[in-house]
């Protein structure tokens, strides 16, 4: 299926659209500090993958960002280090200055002539009003796990998604989601035959940085290794009509 026979884009945020990582780091960057040893920034990121998905997986509707005050707490304990909860408070509520990566804001107001685009994203509303301002887009629709109740990779979000799609007129043959995480996306995408790009922010490192770590890559229907090479593909499948 081309590129261009897709009448909407369904969007993984954190991770995809936003460098998280890099957010991640210099949120907890000074916790890591006061640790008796020394955390590489994988560790730090790897520890924090860690305890957010299983902080999700037992407190499903808590809002991301006191469900980070929690993760941060729980690194803070792991690590041996004291901390104020203020620390905890801020980390929480820096998700709003996480950066975007250099080809988002572009590719998405590319990518908007042409499709229909959705996010469904694993945050509050709140944090993603202050995110969605750097990516410059005016989204179809925006699917938060505040919205669901619960956490992708939770079918219920991916559910949500398809009734958000369906009133909408379009069905889930006519969607690719996109996303970088094969826990969160890839792997619920696959089990519940929805189409798949797998943009691999990762593709030159080592390690799973952010994400919970995967032993088989998903069955998906395109990778890239940016944004951009989305829009150079779909370039591409209109010069072949």
């Amino acid at each position: 299926m081309a590129l261009t026979d897709f009448k909407a884009l369904t969007f993984d945020c954190y991770g995809t659209l936003i460098d998280w990582e890099s957010g991640i780091a210099s949120g907890l960057s000074e916790l890591a500090s006061r640790a008796t040893v020394l955390l590489a920034r994988d560790e730090i990121l790897e520890a924090h993958a860690r305890h957010e998905a299983h902080q999700q997986k037992i407190t499903p509707a808590m809002p991301y960002d006191r469900l980070l005050q929690v993760v941060f707490k729980r690194l803070a304990e792991e690590w041996n280090v004291s901390y104020k909860w203020d620390e905890a408070v801020a980390y929480g509520a820096s998700i709003g200055d996480w950066p975007a990566f250099p080809d988002s804001a572009s590719t998405l107001q590319y990518l908007k002539k042409y499709f229909k685009l959705i996010v469904v994203s694993n945050v509050d509303n709140r944090s993603f009003r202050a995110t969605n301002e750097k990516l410059a887009v005016e989204f179809d629709a925006i699917v938060t796990a505040e919205d669901v109740g619960s956490y992708k990779p939770s079918r219920n979000n991916f559910e949500y998604l398809f009734s958000t799609l369906s009133a909408m007129g379009i069905t889930k043959g006519d969607t690719l989601h996109v996303a970088d995480s094969v826990y969160h996306d890839h792997e619920p995408a696959s089990e519940m035959n929805l189409r798949s790009c797998w943009i691999q922010r990762r593709y030159e490192q080592r390690g799973s940085g952010a994400n919970l770590k995967y032993s088989v890559e998903p069955p998906v229907d395109y990778k890239f290794t940016s944004m951009a090479q989305l829009v150079k593909a779909h370039h591409e499948d209109l010069a072949r009509g």
